[in-house]
């Protein structure tokens, strides 16, 4: 496979930056450079505001019928382009080939569900107190929106945003990860060949608070949209609403897995598993504060940690891997920082605990028993290969500590018990909870956070509504 260097795409054109200025991308399995990254300027900046202002009134204007069948020509272009488009992925990214399949096919199936909601986007005719008076909601596209998104699923973020605001008939400026440039790149792509005009969709890399910094506060955009961490969606949060922007943040977690004494310890750990393993554990829905009661902690501990030591960890692309490496060398000094903190607190390291090699991001899958509340990963988001297992008497102590941070994105329990599941439901803090299977992240259902973990949903029918605003229309005939 050949990687293609990046380019921006600023009304309608794949173009380099103004200034000529790129950035490196590198293959976190090997430590190379294996590509280029278009550096944007202000000048290029300009360039998309410009071209989602123009473009706005046709495009909202443009049937929602119409709207639909350019995205699903999208979403058949790209499934034509999986093989090509998940080896860019796998390339820049690291995750397994199958992953990135997955990712990319998922992707397809959201551009779909959201091309079917542009045709919903229904308002309402209010009954009115006396006659001939006629009482309407309208809704309509807010206006050109700003995305921001993160590297640990290129496309999968991606295509919320996009699909969402084009979905409804706003334009979009995308600010795209550099570190992973160009299967995001390939995203675009496939709505630019499927037909949305140009300057509709606009994509640039480049200094992340430079870029924020300048496109959230211009009177152009009118809404904002951000996947990141918490500490950096607060500061944008704060800046968008200094400037009355409408802004969707799908922020960090510290996603608990609730595991009671009547629980299916098997169908746990396998559940558990093949959502941990999952792009390393750099999903900010992953597992990772396993509170297991006493009943089952031995058999789930030791299951565990014996099925996620054998995962077999390597280049994405090799046959076999499960799990590939981290996805920058940042990662492995946190992650190695969090590991010497705990034990040095008292924590025990069940299995891994360890960088894999000299060349790449490798790490090893790693669980930790006995973690005090006062570690680091007790409070900050491990973001890698890390499961904590700690074990409590009572169900009152594993919902104590489950509501304990002040995030809320995703959770998971196991219990064969109907009270206790009426009780997860009732009590768990988080914007998302999945009781013994694993059921999130479709298209149809919402995906969010409460909390620190953000505001708003990217998913389900509640997703197009923060890109729409409603207007009153009263008559009287």
């Amino acid at each position: 496979m050949s990687y293609p260097d990046t380019l921006l795409l600023i009304d309608g054109e794949w173009v380099p930056a103004a200034s000529g200025k790129t950035l490196g991308v590198v293959n976190p399995a090997t430590g190379e450079e294996i590509g280029r990254c278009a550096h944007a300027s202000t000048e290029d900046l300009d360039r998309a505001l410009a071209a989602v202002d123009r473009t706005f009134p046709e495009w909202k204007r443009t049937a929602a019928f119409e709207r639909s069948k350019i995205m699903r020509r999208a979403a058949n272009l790209l499934r034509d382009r999986v093989d090509t488009v998940a080896q860019i992925m796998t390339a820049e990214q690291g995750k397994p080939l199958a992953e990135a399949k997955v990712e990319i096919l998922g992707a397809c199936d959201t551009i779909d569900w959201f091309a079917e909601e542009a045709r919903r986007a229904y308002g309402q005719v209010i009954p009115a107190r006396k006659p001939g008076v006629t009482q309407l909601t309208i809704k309509e596209a807010v206006g050109p929106v700003a995305a921001f998104t993160p590297w640990n699923f290129p496309i999968n973020q991606v295509v919320r945003k996009v699909s969402a605001a084009l979905a409804t008939g706003c334009t979009i400026i995308v600010k795209a990860p550099e570190e992973t440039p160009a299967s995001p790149a390939e995203l675009i792509r496939a709505f630019v060949d499927a037909g949305v005009p140009a300057g509709v969709l606009n994509l640039v890399y480049g200094d992340p608070a430079e870029i924020s910094g300048y496109l959230i506060p211009h009177p152009v955009i009118k809404k904002v949209s951000f996947t990141g961490s918490t500490p950096v969606g607060k500061m944008l949060m704060g800046l968008a609403g200094q400037h009355m922007k409408r802004a969707t943040m799908e922020l960090g977690g510290h996603a608990p897995v609730l595991i009671f004494d009547d629980a299916d310890v098997e169908a746990a750990i396998q559940g558990m598993l093949g959502a941990k393993q999952r792009n390393a554990g750099q999903v900010c829905v992953s597992p990772t504060r396993f509170l297991v009661q006493d009943g089952v902690a031995d058999a789930f501990t030791d299951g565990f940690a014996e099925a996620y030591a054998a995962l077999k960890v390597g280049d994405g692309m090799a046959e076999g891997t499960q799990m590939g490496p981290l996805a920058n060398d940042r990662r492995i000094p946190a992650i190695t920082a969090m590991i010497d903190d705990a034990v040095a607190k008292g924590a025990k390291v069940k299995t891994g605990g360890h960088r894999i090699g000299n060349a790449g991001n490798f790490f090893e899958p790693t669980v930790i028993t006995d973690v005090p509340t006062d570690t680091l990963m007790m409070n900050d988001e491990p973001f890698g290969p890390l499961a904590i297992v700690n074990r409590y008497k009572t169900e009152d102590e594993i919902f104590a500590e489950a509501n304990r941070l002040p995030f809320g994105l995703a959770s998971y329990a196991w219990t064969s018990s109907s009270r206790r599941a009426q009780r997860l439901q009732d009590e768990v803090r988080a914007g998302m909870l999945t009781i013994n299977h694993l059921g999130l992240s479709m298209p149809e259902v919402p995906f969010g956070g409460i909390g620190d973990s953000g505001m708003g949903t990217e998913g389900g029918s509640e997703a197009i509504e923060s890109y729409l605003e409603t207007r009153f229309v009263t008559r009287l005939s």
